[in-house]
C-alpha cells in the first residue's frame, strides 16, 4: 500500500519509526519531511492534499500531541482524519468513518503503541453502507 507520511520536528523520531516499520511492512512510503516541517500545519496539510490526489493512498502525521496537526487536517475539504491513540480506535475510524489519515504524536502515546496503531489502520477497510450516510455528512461541512 502506498501510505504518505510528514511531520514537524516534535513527531520525527515517531514518524522515523514508523517510517521504518512500514518499509520492513512492504509499504510503499512517501515522506514529506524527510527534514522537519518547519509547523505542524505545513506537514499535515501536505499529507492530506496528496492523500486526495491519490486516492489508495493511506497517511499519518505526526506533531508532538497530534492535535495539531489532526486540527489542519481537518479542514482540508474532503479529508477525513482522526488523532488517535489506541489501535481499536485506528481500525474503527477507517472502517466506520472512512478514515484515510491518522495523527498522533509521541507525547500522546509510546512507540510501540503508534506502530500497532499504524498497523490497525492500514489493516482496516472502509466498510461503506449505512456508515456512507456520516461520510457524506462529513464531507458537505468541510
Amino acid at each position: 500500500m502506498r501510505v504518505v507520511i510528514a511531520s514537524d520536528a516534535d513527531g520525527m523520531s515517531m514518524k522515523e519509526s514508523i517510517k521504518e516499520m512500514l518499509i520492513a511492512d512492504g509499504h510503499d512510503v512517501v515522506d514529506y519531511s524527510e527534514t522537519p516541517a518547519a509547523d505542524f500545519v505545513d506537514s499535515a496539510t501536505a499529507v492530506a492534499k496528496d492523500l486526495l490526489e491519490h486516492k489508495d493512498s493511506q497517511g499519518f502525521a505526526f506533531d508532538k500531541y497530534g492535535v495539531g496537526s489532526y486540527m489542519a487536517a481537518v479542514k482540508i475539504k474532503g479529508m477525513v482524519v482522526a488523532n488517535i491513540s489506541d489501535e481499536r480506535s485506528a481500525y474503527m475510524t477507517r472502517e466506520h468513518n472512512g478514515s484515510r489519515m491518522v495523527t498522533m504524536g509521541p507525547g500522546v502515546v509510546g512507540t510501540e503503541v503508534a506502530k500497532k496503531i499504524a498497523r490497525e489502520f492500514l489493516r482496516a477497510q472502509y466498510a461503506g453502507g449505512r456508515h456512507q450516510i456520516r461520510v457524506d455528512m462529513l464531507n458537505k461541512m468541510a
